[in-house]
């Protein structure tokens, strides 16, 4: 054996213990016995709370909830006033696509070409991602990857964080198809003066045509009764007229939401949501006129104009909320995928901002179920519906106060004992010799 096969050997080993040491915690076995919680208080996820109530599942399936006189058994729990939450679930999402943001090699969230509806998620869904972890102790157990870049980006899943491959952690498959709608005018960032400057986009027309053009021929094809050509692309497309799949919008400016809803809306494509920040408040009404549903990318962001308040972000989903639209959190796809692990401080953030807190709940629970199309089964702590739950000691929208204690996804028990809390173990116990 040579010197350089050697010292590749060595490597190799080297790599793999390293692999080993930091591999998350496997997935959860099915539950085999019924689980009975009491006196917590549970916070149902559609505005309600239930203080000192009982929780029971079964079979991964909620089979009680509410205050009972019953006969404890050896096997209940008593909460003592600790807190039960359903998971939180985090919409359009770079997780499971996108490993470090700065090594190329470990981002597969984005097909080459503009036009890619048939590029599917799911399929590069990496179910042993090290940031997956880090999001379930902070109560996100429900996620949609979705797609990036282009016109067309192509589409999502929605999947449960605690699974050994995509196939078993696939809630929806292919549930929405995400478009990337072009603004006439466009933010580019001048080195020269360290501002962002607007100006004309020149491809406009062009982008627009494109996408045009694709909707109408796959409309033109979903009224064909012999489809023995197969067409990749118009066929990911077709199922938009039928609502068997959502569209997904994600704009920058008030003028591509209307321009972009419009267009939708009378080609009969009607399955819509709309994926924006705070362009959404000047076109509040004309959305609440609309019907589509309103996914806020990110609440913790700057101000986008030299005339806004610098809360802007933190107030959009109230403002939406008060005016009646169905609205739901997420974490900005182009702020890095760590930073999601958030979603749940940013919902309490809003509640600093003059929002009930079981209101604000909703936003990454019930009203986002609602939205991607899970809420018979998820969202919400009702009877007959999934156990995907957690537990905590104190508020979960607070990051002083929440504490994990447990989390169950379809009534199995999650294993939480990760890298970091190994990491915490280890220098508190450095620190208190």
């Amino acid at each position: 054996m040579s010197r350089a096969i050697k010292i590749f050997s060595v490597l190799v080993l080297i790599g793999m213990a390293t692999l080993s040491h930091a591999l998350a915690p496997g997935p959860a076995e099915k539950q085999k016995q019924p689980v009975v919680y009491h006196n917590g208080n549970i916070h149902i996820g559609n505005g309600q709370i239930l203080k000192n109530a009982t929780i029971a599942f079964d079979n991964g399936k909620i089979s009680r909830v509410g205050h009972f006189k019953m006969a404890w058994q050896k096997t209940d729990i008593d909460l003592k006033g600790k807190h039960v939450y359903p998971g939180f679930i985090l919409p359009v999402t770079g997780l499971g696509l996108t490993e470090v943001e700065a090594v190329k090699a470990t981002r597969d969230g984005q097909e080459t070409g503009k036009i890619n509806p048939n590029i599917r998620s799911i399929i590069a869904y990496n179910t042993d991602s090290e940031i997956t972890p880090t999001l379930k102790f902070n109560g996100i157990l429900l996620a949609q990857p979705t797609p990036q870049g282009g016109l067309v980006s192509g589409l999502s899943s929605i999947v449960q964080l605690d699974a050994w491959n995509w196939q078993d952690a696939a809630i929806l498959t292919d549930d929405a198809l995400h478009v990337n709608w072009p603004s006439s005018m466009m933010a580019k960032f001048d080195f020269s003066t360290f501002t962002l400057k607007v100006q004309e986009n020149k491809d406009y027309a062009s982008q627009l045509e494109k996408i045009t053009t694709l909707f109408m021929d796959a409309k033109s094809r979903s009224n064909l009764h012999d489809k023995k050509l197969v067409n990749l692309k118009l066929d990911a497309v077709v199922p938009v007229f039928s609502a068997s799949r959502k569209i997904y919008i994600h704009t920058s400016s008030p003028k591509s939401i209307i321009e972009s809803i419009n267009f939708f809306q009378k080609i009969d494509a009607t399955h819509l949501v709309l994926v924006a920040g705070q362009e959404v408040e000047p076109v509040i009404g004309f959305i609440k006129q609309s019907g589509v549903p309103v996914i806020v990318s990110s609440a913790h962001s700057l101000p986008k104009r030299d005339d806004s308040s610098v809360d802007d972000g933190y107030t959009t989903a109230i403002k939406l909320h008060k005016a009646g639209i169905l609205v739901a959190l997420a974490h900005s796809v182009d702020s890095g995928v760590m930073g999601a692990r958030n979603l749940a401080f940013a919902a309490g953030t809003l509640v600093n901002y003059g929002m009930e807190k079981e209101q604000a709940l909703q936003l990454i629970t019930g009203n986002t179920a609602k939205i991607l199309g899970i809420d018979k089964k998820y969202g919400t702590l009702e009877v007959g519906k999934s156990a995907t739950l957690i537990i905590t000691e104190g508020d979960a929208l607070d990051m002083r106060t929440n504490i994990l204690d447990a989390a169950y996804i379809d009534g199995r028990k999650l294993n939480l004992d990760g890298r970091q809390q190994k990491l915490n173990q280890r220098y508190l116990e450095k620190y208190q010799r």
